[in-house]
């Protein structure tokens, strides 16, 4: 077996390049360590909170750790789609992973409902209007990759669709689009300042994978085994069915809690929004 030096002079052959300049390069290389590795300074640099209140730098970071796993979702998922041959073991191994990120998600609001208080949050949340996790990208994203557009419709807007909808029609009939519509028919400043930074991309990414999301590669395998069905029923089950629930709960627990039915900071109805039965998205309809 060729040694470390050989198969690194190998490498660098391999590539095109001259292995000296790369060997010669590792004499000046600093040692790695932790805080650079992870960044970690700059990580814990990323709450700028805007009032004076102690317990919204709990918000921030609850919601960053969100986004992050948000994030290694996203990294499972895509790895699944650009997937070319199917291999049941992969797809079981992404989907636990899925499952612990997911499972994650729904335990962790127990720091949004029970580790804030409840007076001081309902004082400086009012000072990050018209902001809401409803303008988060990486969940639309996660949609998009997982299922066709056409699951993503309610029943509302499936009657405003025509017989052949374009994309951007999808994207205007999409299940969220309704919570960012004032009652007079005008759209909210939450939905306008995120259709302005976003729609495009969500609209670019749904034409890149349509054909290839999650739910039609799964449909092109013949013969799927009953855990490889059970698991991706369990994951439409955890992220559409009770991570929402477990938000409208918390949300309840601030904005209803003695009955004062409070408004959600982005507009929205979100009694009626946050609730499965409003949203009716399912990335794999053909498993319930």
């Amino acid at each position: 077996m060729a040694n470390i030096n050989d198969q690194l002079t190998q490498k660098y052959k391999d590539l095109g390049e001259n292995p000296d300049t790369y060997l010669k390069g590792l004499l000046y290389t600093k040692p790695v360590n932790y805080w650079d590795y992870i960044g970690v300074e700059t990580l814990l640099s990323l709450q700028n909170p805007r009032t004076n209140y102690k317990d919204e730098k709990i918000f921030i970071m609850y919601h960053q750790v969100t986004e992050l796993f948000l994030k290694m979702l996203l990294h499972e998922i895509k790895q699944l789609v650009a997937l070319e041959n199917f291999s049941e073991e992969i797809w079981l191994d992404k989907l636990n992973r899925m499952h612990r990120y997911v499972s994650m998600l729904i335990s962790s609001f127990d720091i949004m409902k029970d580790g804030m208080n409840y007076d001081d949050y309902n004082e400086f949340r009012t000072a990050l209007a018209p902001a809401s996790g409803f303008q988060s990208a990486q969940f639309r994203y996660i949609e998009i990759y997982c299922t066709p557009l056409a699951n993503l419709i309610n029943e509302e807007g499936q009657k405003r669709l025509s017989h052949s909808p374009s994309t951007r029609e999808y994207f205007n009939n999409i299940y969220w689009k309704d919570a960012g519509i004032k009652k007079d028919g005008s759209k909210t400043l939450t939905m306008l300042q995120f259709e302005e930074k976003y729609l495009d991309s969500f609209i670019g990414l749904a034409e890149k994978v349509k054909g290839e999301t999650l739910q039609e590669k799964f449909r092109k395998i013949e013969n799927p085994s009953r855990a490889l069905k059970e698991k991706l029923l369990e994951f439409d089950k955890l992220y559409n069915v009770e991570w929402p629930l477990v938000h409208l709960r918390t949300a309840q627990h601030y904005l209803d809690k003695k009955g004062e039915n409070k408004k959600a900071t982005g507009g929205s109805e979100w009694k009626k929004y946050l609730h499965p039965k409003f949203q009716q998205r399912k990335f794999f309809p053909q498993l319930w």
